[in-house]
């Protein structure tokens, strides 16, 4: 079982100082993909700060930055991604502030239809790229930015050197599993990126949505078991004779409200595209939801 942390105090518009080098202010967009809402990172004091993930495009949430910031100079936005609850405010937060956007261009083409797995997706373009890795310095701090492709192909996680914490966005969340959703979306690079991150030991990582994870080690030992028991269930709906992911979703998902099943099967089918490209499963054509697929 992922040992999920969900308890959080806060007040939204208000700054809080979760850490020595770190100030968060919540911004009110709650959902099934938000949690409580998009909490952007404030790092560092007075004349430079860094601010991550600013959010979605409110008003009020960039007035919330500017008065926890009052008196400071934001140099710095860094974005972890370009869904809708990251990115937008990136523009309207440099604009009044002056401050150099970072971050990743998306790589994949957006794709909108009416099954909505996440919170959608904003055309962003950074004014510094940082798809390769980067190390950003400031007033005080010193991130790291490191590519970490899976729930989104231009996904970015930022390590903070002087916490020895990570930023991690939707990578690796608190409250939730990451959706990853082809074709954006990517198994194998999000396993692999996993990896990157459990490698290098942060003392803490904190996600976008939700507290912090204070043993990220034994948490993403869990993230991953969770997923790789997610293609063992597959293996088994295909040999009981299911063939199609539709077919497969009610029973893998007992007890999942039905209204989440077309969102669980573009879980499944992120599955079934690394089982194809492993050559554990076989289909006839392009690996698409709809194919019908076999054991190999």
């Amino acid at each position: 079982m992922i040992p999920f942390v969900r308890d959080i105090k806060f007040e939204y518009g208000a700054v809080d100082q979760v850490s020595p080098l770190i100030r968060r202010v919540i911004a009110n967009n709650p959902g099934p993909f938000t949690f409580t809402g998009t909490g952007t990172y404030i790092v560092g004091r007075g004349d430079g700060v860094a601010v991550i993930d600013p959010g979605p495009d409110q008003p009020e949430h960039l007035q919330a930055i500017l008065d926890a910031t009052h008196g400071e100079r934001i140099s710095h936005i860094l974005i972890t991604h370009h869904h809708l609850d990251h990115s937008p405010l990136a523009r309207p937060l440099a604009a009044a502030t002056g401050a150099v956007v970072y971050g990743c261009a998306v790589k994949a083409p957006i794709v909108e239809d009416s099954v909505r797995t996440e919170a959608g997706a904003d055309r962003f373009e950074p004014d510094v790229s940082v798809c390769g890795g980067a190390v950003i310095s400031g007033h005080g701090w010193t991130f790291e930015a490191i590519p970490t492709p899976g729930h989104t192909s231009n996904h970015i996680c930022y390590a903070l050197a002087e916490e020895n914490a990570c930023f991690t966005g939707d990578h690796i969340m608190g409250w939730s599993t990451t959706v990853v959703t082809p074709p954006d979306g990517d198994m194998a690079a999000y396993l692999a990126s996993l990896d990157v991150i459990q490698q290098r030991n942060f003392a803490v990582l904190w996600p976008t949505h939700g507290p912090p994870i204070t043993s990220p080690g034994p948490f993403i030992d869990a993230y991953r078991a969770h997923r790789l028991d997610r293609e063992r269930q597959i293996l088994a709906q295909l040999g009981a004779g299911r063939s199609r992911i539709r077919d497969m979703v009610p029973a893998m998902y007992v007890g999942t409200d039905a209204r989440l099943y077309p969102a669980a099967a573009r879980s499944v089918h992120a599955h079934m595209i690394q089982l194809v490209r492993q050559g554990r499963v076989v289909t006839d054509g392009a690996a698409e939801l709809e194919a019908e697929y076999h054991l190999a």
